[in-house]
């Protein structure tokens, strides 16, 4: 499990360009790692629009914004053109990743139970540090919620 104050699990993994991302590599920098269920969902259209409308300001603090599902790339760069999303996706299609951070959980939906991300936030600073981790979030005020963690 991810914890605050402690560093955040490295990784890497193929983006929506095919190039691989490793998290390590963006130390330096503030990161914003998002992990969300299924591309081209309403919720999480929703969510990815809420911070592509506001990309500027992550921009203006510096950071690195990256969603993380397990779809794959080609999923990812139709989701990414369909809503002009200036943000890196990553494909996460084992749930690895998902695992590492403790966002890959047992969900409810429509009374049937299956395994599925969480759709949580982790705030890293530039030292590689998690400063804030946002479970269960609300894709209608996620990106605000995430700018005054960044702060």
């Amino acid at each position: 499990m991810v914890e605050e104050g402690k560093p955040a699990p490295d990784f890497e993994l193929a983006s929506d360009s095919g190039e691989p991302v490793r998290l390590s590599s963006l130390r330096g920098k503030p990161v914003v790692l998002y992990f969300y269920p299924k591309d081209d969902t309403p919720g999480c259209t929703t969510q990815a629009c809420g911070i592509r409308d506001v990309y500027v300001d992550f921009r203006e603090r510096g950071a690195v914004v990256l969603g993380v599902s397990p779809d794959d790339e080609a999923s990812h760069v139709k989701f990414k053109q369909k809503y002009s999303l200036p943000f890196t996706l990553l494909a996460d299609p084992g749930h690895e990743v998902a695992e590492e951070y403790g966002v890959w959980k047992e969900r409810n939906m429509y009374g049937k139970k299956s395994m599925g991300i969480e759709r949580s936030t982790f705030v890293i600073d530039a030292e590689g540090n998690v400063v804030k981790s946002m479970r269960r979030v609300k894709p209608d005020t996620h990106a605000a919620d995430v700018l005054a963690a960044l702060r």
